[in-house]
C-alpha cells in the first residue's frame, strides 16, 4: 500500500467529507435519497463508505479507518496517472496489477521471452495495457479474462516492447512492420537492445536511441560491442560512453566520430574531466559535435588557449552545452552584425553572469527592439550594442510604451538620454519602479512659446478656453507660429486668420507643407480666391483627394446640363452618402462616372 502523508490524508478526508455531504444535503428532501445512499454503499467506483459506518443519521457522516482512506487516495491518484506526457485511462490498481501479471505470464511462459524483457513490457506499456483491457470483461476475474483473450488473440509484441523503451504510440506506430508480430522473429533488435541495456543504458532511454539511429539495431552479433569498445579504448569510461550514446546515438553509426574525438581532446587538455561532462550533459537533447568543434575552433582562433577555454567552459557550461553551442554562435553573429570584433566578443564571454546564454541573447534582442521602437538611429543603436553588450544582455527591459508613459517624455528625448548615458537602461528593467523624468529646458521653452502664441490669438491667460485651446493645438510653439505665418503669407488678413483658427483649431495641427499644398490647390487649380477660407475654413481639414473628386463630379454634372448652383462648402463638406443620393444617383450615368473618377483620383 502506498504511503500517504498526514497532510495529504487530511486534505482528502476533508474533500471527500464535503463532497458527500453536499450531495446528501441537496437530496435530503428528495425521494431518491435511499437510492443515492445505496449507491454510495455498493458502488465499486467509490469505495469510500462501509455498510456499518456510512448510513445517514441526520449528523455528519463517519468515515472508515486510515487504511481504507489510504487505499482510496492511492486509487484516486492512480486514476489520474500520466505516462510519457499523456494521460492514460482511469484503471484501478488491482485491475492493472492482475492484467500486468497475466501479460507477464503470457510473454514469459507462452512466448518464451526473457523474464526481464517480459516484466519490463508488462509494467511499462500503460497505453498498450489500456487497449488490451478494452477487449476483456473487467467486471469479473481480470487475470483469467486477459489470459483467455491472449490465448486466442496473439498480440503484436512490438507495441508493448517499443512503449517499454520510452516511445509513445504516435512515435512507434509507423515503425511497426506489416510482416512481423513476434519479437523472437527479430533477433537482431532484441540482441542489440540487450547489449545497450547490459552496457548501462536504462531501458526507457533506448527508445530515444532507436528513434534517432535505427541502424544501430540492425548490427550483427558482436558488432555493437566492438563500436562501444572502440570509444573506451580512447580513454573514455563506460559510464561516460553510456551517457554519450543517449545524447548522441549517431556516434555508434559508422566509424569513430572524428569531430567528437577532437572536441574531447580540446576539453581534456583544458582540464575538463569526464565526471564534469556527465554532470552537465542533458540526455533530453541531441548534441552536434561538429557544431561544438566549430565553436571551440572559433575561440582558439581569437587567441584563447585550451587552458583558458577549459576555465571559461567550467564557469559557463551553457556556452558549450546549450543547443550544442548554437546559442553562443547566435550571440557572436548578432554582435558581429552590429560591427563588433571577434576579440571584443570573446572577451565578453568570461564576463557574462551566471544565466543561460539563451536568456542573455533574448535580453539583447529585447533591447534592440526597444531602441528601434523609440526610433533611435541605426548607427546609434549599433554603437550602444557594441559598447555595452554586457549591460544589454544582463537586463530585461520593459516595453517601450510602458517606459514612455511612465517617464513622461517623448521618443526623441528618451533617445538622447540613452545615447548620453546607456546605463540609464537599468532603471527600466522589468520589476523596477519607473520614475518620471524632470522636464527639460526645451520642454519648458516650448510650453512658453505655445502660451505666447495662444495669447497672441486673443485667448485670456489661465482661462478655460485657453486650457482647451492648449490641448487642441498640437505641436511646439515654434511650429504653431510657423504654420500661422504660412496662412498670413498666403494673402489672408491676420485678424481673419485668428478668427479662422478659433473656429477650426485643428487646421493648425497640420504641417506647413501640407497647408501650402492645400492652399495652392484651392487657388491655382480650382480657381477660388483665398478669401474662400474665411467663409469655409474647414476646407483645410479635408484631403486634396476628397476635394478633387467632389469638385470634378460636380463640374461633370454641370456640364451634363444639370442645373446645380452650390457653394464649395456644400459640395465638399456633406457626407459621401448624402452626396451620392443628392447629386450622383439622380443622373442615369452618375454612379458609373463617380466610380471611374474615384479610381482615377486614387491612382494619381
Amino acid at each position: 500500500m502506498p504511503f500517504v502523508k498526514a497532510s495529504t490524508l487530511s486534505l482528502y478526508r476533508s474533500y471527500l467529507d464535503n463532497l458527500v455531504m453536499n450531495h446528501l444535503q441537496k437530496l435530503r428532501k428528495s425521494s431518491i435519497l435511499n437510492r443515492f445512499s445505496s449507491f454510495l454503499l455498493n458502488s465499486r467506483e467509490t469505495p469510500l463508505l462501509s455498510i456499518k459506518s456510512s448510513f445517514y443519521t441526520g449528523k455528519k457522516l463517519r468515515f472508515l479507518s486510515t487504511e481504507v482512506i489510504n487505499q482510496t487516495v492511492a486509487y484516486v491518484l492512480d486514476r489520474n496517472s500520466i505516462v510519457n506526457g499523456e494521460r492514460t485511462r482511469r484503471i484501478p490498481v488491482a485491475t492493472r496489477r492482475e492484467a500486468q501479471a497475466a501479460l507477464l505470464d503470457y510473454l514469459h511462459c507462452t512466448r518464451c521471452l526473457q523474464f526481464i524483457d517480459a516484466e519490463n513490457m508488462s509494467k511499462n506499456a500503460p497505453h498498450f495495457l489500456e487497449k488490451l483491457l478494452e477487449n476483456v470483461d473487467t467486471e469479473v476475474d481480470v487475470g483469467n479474462s486477459v489470459t483467455r483473450f491472449l490465448r486466442y488473440h496473439p498480440i503484436n509484441e512490438f507495441e508493448p516492447f517499443f512503449e517499454s523503451l520510452g516511445l509513445k504510440p504516435c512515435e512507434y506506430n509507423h515503425l511497426l512492420s506489416r510482416d512481423l508480430m513476434f519479437l523472437s522473429d527479430d533477433d537482431l533488435l532484441l540482441h542489440n537492445c540487450h547489449v545497450l541495456y547490459n552496457y548501462g543504458i536504462p531501458r526507457d532511454r533506448i527508445g530515444k536511441i532507436f528513434k534517432k539511429a535505427m541502424e544501430i539495431f540492425r548490427y550483427d552479433h558482436g558488432e555493437l560491442e566492438l563500436k562501444l569498445q572502440a570509444y573506451e579504448e580512447l580513454g573514455l569510461t563506460q559510464s561516460f560512453v553510456a551517457e554519450l550514446v543517449v545524447c548522441s546515438p549517431y556516434l555508434l553509426v559508422g566509424g569513430v566520430n572524428a569531430d567528437f574525438i577532437k572536441v574531447m581532446e580540446i576539453l581534456r587538455e583544458g582540464g575538463i574531466t569526464f565526471s564534469w561532462m556527465v554532470e552537465h550533459l542533458d540526455n533530453k537533447i541531441f548534441y552536434n559535435w561538429s557544431q561544438l568543434l566549430t565553436l571551440l575552433n572559433l575561440f582558439e582562433s581569437t587567441g584563447f588557449s585550451r587552458r583558458q577555454l577549459g576555465v571559461l567552459i567550467d564557469q559557463h557550461p551553457g556556452i558549450l552545452w546549450e543547443a550544442s553551442g548554437n546559442r553562443a554562435l547566435i550571440l557572436i553573429s548578432f554582435l558581429l552584425k552590429f560591427g563588433s570584433t571577434m576579440n571584443r566578443i570573446c572577451s565578453l564571454f568570461p564576463q557574462i553572469p551566471q544565466m543561460p546564454i539563451a536568456e542573455f541573447v533574448l535580453n539583447m534582442r529585447h533591447c534592440l527592439l526597444f531602441l528601434n521602437e523609440i526610433e533611435m538611429e541605426a548607427n546609434d543603436i549599433g554603437k550602444i550594442i557594441c559598447s555595452h553588450p554586457l549591460l544589454l544582455g544582463s537586463c530585461r527591459l520593459k516595453k517601450s510604451n510602458t517606459v514612455l508613459n511612465n517617464v513622461n517624455v517623448g521618443k526623441m528625448r528618451l533617445c538622447g538620454i540613452i545615447k548620453e548615458n546607456p546605463p540609464e537602461l537599468k532603471k527600466w528593467v522589468i520589476g523596477s519602479k519607473v520614475e518620471r523624468l524632470p522636464r527639460s529646458g526645451m520642454v519648458l521653452r516650448s510650453k512658453m512659446l505655445k502660451t505666447k502664441f495662444l495669447l497672441g490669438l486673443g485667448f485670456t491667460e489661465n482661462s478655460e478656453k485657453m486650457e482647451k485651446a492648449f490641448r487642441l493645438f498640437r505641436g511646439k510653439g515654434t511650429e504653431l507660429q510657423e504654420r500661422f505665418d504660412c496662412l498670413v503669407k498666403s494673402g489672408l488678413d491676420r485678424k481673419d486668420v485668428c478668427e479662422l483658427l478659433k473656429t477650426c483649431p485643428q487646421i493648425l495641427n497640420q504641417s506647413k507643407d501640407v497647408l501650402e499644398m492645400k492652399i495652392d490647390f484651392l487657388v491655382n487649380v480650382l480657381g477660388y480666391p483665398i478669401s474662400t477660407l474665411v467663409e469655409f475654413p474647414s476646407y483645410l481639414s479635408y484631403t486634396v483627394e476628397r476635394v478633387k473628386l467632389r469638385v470634378a463630379m460636380y463640374n461633370w454634372l454641370r456640364d451634363e446640363g444639370t442645373k446645380y448652383s452650390m457653394a464649395l462648402s456644400s459640395v465638399v463638406a456633406c457626407s459621401d452618402k448624402l452626396f451620392l443620393k443628392k447629386f450622383v444617383k439622380p443622373h442615369p450615368r452618375g454612379f458609373e462616372v463617380w466610380q471611374n473618377m474615384k479610381r482615377k483620383v486614387h491612382s494619381e
